[in-house]
C-alpha cells in the first residue's frame, strides 16, 4: 500500500476532523504501520421526516433506490426545528474546512501536500498551463454554500484594518484554477494582521509547509483559528478578542495554529512503513519580527488540541511520531520584497467589495 495512502488514512481518521475512522498503530514504536480502513464514502441518503403518533419527529434515510435502510427517532423537543450544527464541513478541491457559523470563519483547515499537487513533480508535471492555477485570476467571494445569516460577507473586511487571511493559502492550490478559486472563497479567510503578518512571517512559515514536500512524500497541514486568554492586572484569566463588519459579524482570533504531520518511507526495503513526524505551532495574530525563530513558537499538539476543542491525530499517532524540528530544520526562509511589485493583490491591504 503506497505510503500516502497509509499517512492520508491515519490524519483524516479523526472524528472530529473528517469522519470517524479507526487508526490502529502496530509494529515498532519508531515505524508504525497503520491499518487503513475504507475511505470509500457511499452517497448521501434522502431524509425523510415524518412525525410519529406519539409526536415524536422520525428520521428516515433512505438509499438511493428508496428504500428504507433504518430510522432513527429524534426527541419530540426538536418537532419543530432542529438547532443544527455550529460547523459546516466543507470539501473541497484541495482541502477540507469546518466552518464556524458563530465566528463566521474556519474552526480548521485540512490539506494534504505533495510535490505533484504543488506542480513540483519532475515525474508528473502538469500537462499544460491551463491546467494549474493563478492567483491573478482568482478574486475574494462570499460562499454562498454557507446559510446568508452566518455567512462572512465582503463588506465585513471592507476598511476593517485586517487582511483577508488565507487559512489554506493559494500557493497551496496550483491543481486547477477552480481549485485556487475555492481557497478566496471567505469561508477559508480569517481577520489577520497584515504588514509584518499575514503578509511577512505567516507567509514565511505557510512556505516552509509548502518545502516540506522536498524531504517527506506527504505533508499534511492542519491551520486553526485560535483564541486564547491572557491575564489581567487583577490576576484573572480573560479572552478577548476583536469583532470586525457592520454590524459586528466576523471573530478576529487572537492566534493562529499550523499544525503539520510529514510522511516518508521509513526505508528503502520498507516502503509502506512510513517514518511519521508531527509539530505544532502557535503564532500570535500580531507583528512578528522576521529574525523571530520558528522553534520559539513550537507547543505540544496536545495544547492547539485542548484549545480548539479538537482531535487532530489519534494517540497512536501522537506517540509514534517523531518531532519535525528533529527530522527537519524548523526554520523559516525570509523572503523581503516589495509586495506591491511581487504581489498586485497586496497593493491595497483592504480592497472595496465587489459591486
Amino acid at each position: 500500500m503506497p505510503s500516502s495512502s497509509i499517512v492520508h488514512a491515519a490524519v483524516f481518521a479523526v472524528g472530529a476532523i473528517v469522519g470517524g475512522g479507526l487508526v490502529t498503530a502496530v509494529g515498532a514504536s519508531r515505524n508504525r504501520q497503520f491499518n487503513v480502513p475504507s475511505t470509500s464514502q457511499s452517497s448521501t441518503p434522502v431524509v425523510d421526516v415524518k412525525v410519529g403518533p406519539s409526536g415524536e419527529t422520525r428520521v428516515t434515510p433512505t438509499g438511493a433506490a428508496g428504500v428504507v435502510t433504518s430510522i432513527t427517532p429524534l426527541p419530540a423537543v426538536l418537532k419543530y426545528g432542529n438547532p443544527g450544527p455550529i460547523a459546516d464541513q466543507l470539501i473541497r478541491t484541495a482541502y477540507v474546512a469546518g466552518y464556524d457559523r458563530r465566528l463566521r470563519h474556519p474552526a480548521w483547515t485540512a490539506e494534504h501536500l505533495t510535490l505533484a499537487k504543488l506542480g513540483k513533480s519532475l515525474l508528473d508535471p502538469p500537462s499544460s498551463a491551463s491546467e494549474t492555477g493563478d492567483r491573478s485570476n482568482s478574486t475574494f467571494t462570499e460562499d454562498e454554500s454557507i446559510p446568508a445569516m452566518f455567512r462572512a460577507k465582503l463588506k465585513d473586511y471592507f476598511r476593517s484594518g485586517y487582511d483577508r487571511g488565507h487559512m489554506v493559502p493559494a500557493a497551496d492550490a496550483k491543481v486547477s484554477q477552480a481549485a485556487m478559486n475555492e481557497t478566496f472563497l471567505l469561508s477559508n479567510i480569517a481577520p489577520q494582521v497584515g504588514d509584518g503578518f499575514n503578509r511577512h512571517y505567516w507567509a514565511y512559515l505557510e512556505d516552509w509547509c509548502r518545502r516540506l514536500t522536498g524531504s517527506f512524500s506527504d505533508v499534511y497541514v492542519f491551520t486553526v483559528p485560535l483564541y486564547l486568554p491572557k491575564q489581567d492586572p487583577d490576576g484573572k484569566w480573560r479572552v478577548t478578542h476583536e469583532v470586525i463588519g457592520t454590524p459586528p459579524n466576523v471573530a478576529v482570533p487572537t492566534h493562529f495554529a499550523k499544525v503539520v504531520l510529514a510522511a516518508r518511507p521509513s526505508s528503502p526495503s520498507t516502503p509502506t512503513i512510513p517514518e511519521i513526524s508531527t509539530g505544532a505551532f502557535v503564532l500570535p495574530n500580531a507583528v512578528i519580527k522576521d529574525e523571530t525563530p520558528l522553534e520559539s513558537f513550537v507547543v505540544p499538539v496536545e495544547a492547539v488540541e485542548r484549545a480548539a476543542g479538537l482531535t487532530l491525530f489519534s494517540d497512536e499517532v501522537k506517540n509514534g511520531s517523531k518531532h519535525i524540528c528533529q527530522t527537519t530544520k524548523c526554520e523559516v526562509l525570509i523572503r523581503r520584497f516589495d509586495d506591491a511589485r511581487k504581489r498586485p493583490e497586496m497593493r491595497r491591504a483592504i480592497s472595496a467589495p465587489a459591486k
